[in-house]
């Protein structure tokens, strides 16, 4: 498959626990070691590391030193990010957020997480809108690990024009094979490049997975990490497809009635 010339860097770093300076000085490095990446993709709440229990300590409104050296190593190297943090909102309320910085170091957007996983709905507010931001010249749809296993939200960012799937991601032990089906199928079905950047190591119990990797729009895997940690350079496909017999969005069926007949039926 036709890859774009966008290069992308999934950064498949462990966060240090509580102590998000530290995180923003790994993702300025990472950034650093990898000038020659258009967009860098980092995982979900890497900032403040996948903590539930230490959001007091580690949340962050948008405007905040680690955001802003982050977006200073943007700019430096010309790369455009997405980075998970956990969001102190004006109300005093977390999101569970990222935020994307385009290749000037200028916040292009932040999306909050709108499809909460188990114990997050305790702490986090969910978000209210997808969103779509312009990284690196290219529309691209964040999208936060739970986000990517319900293939709705994808399909109305597919029709209001995303170019990219981007997806920050702290998926865990079972779950793997979870991901590695929804990624590849968020992109087949939309005709939709998908990069995808995972946590790893360990926070309690919860042991995260790794397997970051960049999807083609056909399902197939370009790129794909191990599960340590890893910084991954790795190709973008073109979106679409060269068959337009397979061009999904553009041969969406009109909703249809549901008919249930037999003696259970009402």
């Amino acid at each position: 498959m036709q890859t774009v010339s966008v290069r992308a860097l999934l950064a498949q770093l462990e966060s240090v626990l509580r102590d998000p300076p530290a995180n923003a000085a790994r993702a300025a490095g990472a950034l650093a070691a990898h000038p020659e990446a258009d967009i860098a993709v980092f995982p979900e709440l890497f900032l403040s590391a996948y903590d539930l229990r230490a959001l007091d300590e580690t949340a962050r409104p948008v405007e905040c030193a680690e955001l802003d050296a982050v977006a200073a190593a943007a700019a430096s190297t010309g790369t455009a990010v997405v980075i998970g943090f956990a969001e102190r909102n004006e109300d005093g309320s977390c999101s569970n957020s990222v935020a994307c910085f385009d290749r000037d170091g200028s916040l292009a957007g932040v999306y909050r997480k709108t499809q909460l996983y188990a114990g997050e709905r305790k702490v986090f507010r969910p978000g209210r809108e997808l969103r779509i931001v312009t990284l690196a010249g290219v529309a691209v749809a964040p999208l936060i690990c739970f986000d990517v296993e319900f293939p709705e939200p994808v399909r109305a960012l597919a029709l209001a024009g995303a170019e990219l799937l981007v997806t920050a991601s702290a998926n865990m032990e079972p779950f793997g094979p979870d991901h590695e089906l929804a990624t590849r199928a968020r992109a087949l079905e939309n005709r939709l490049p998908h990069l995808y950047a995972n946590a790893v190591g360990m926070v309690g119990s919860l042991s995260f997975v790794g397997l970051s990797r960049s999807v083609g729009p056909a399902g197939e895997v370009l790129a794909e990490a191990g599960a340590g940690e890893e910084l991954l350079l790795a190709p973008i496909g073109a979106r679409g497809t060269p068959d337009e017999s397979l061009d999904y969005l553009s041969q969406l069926p009109d909703p249809l009635p549901v008919v249930q007949t037999g003696a259970s039926a009402t």
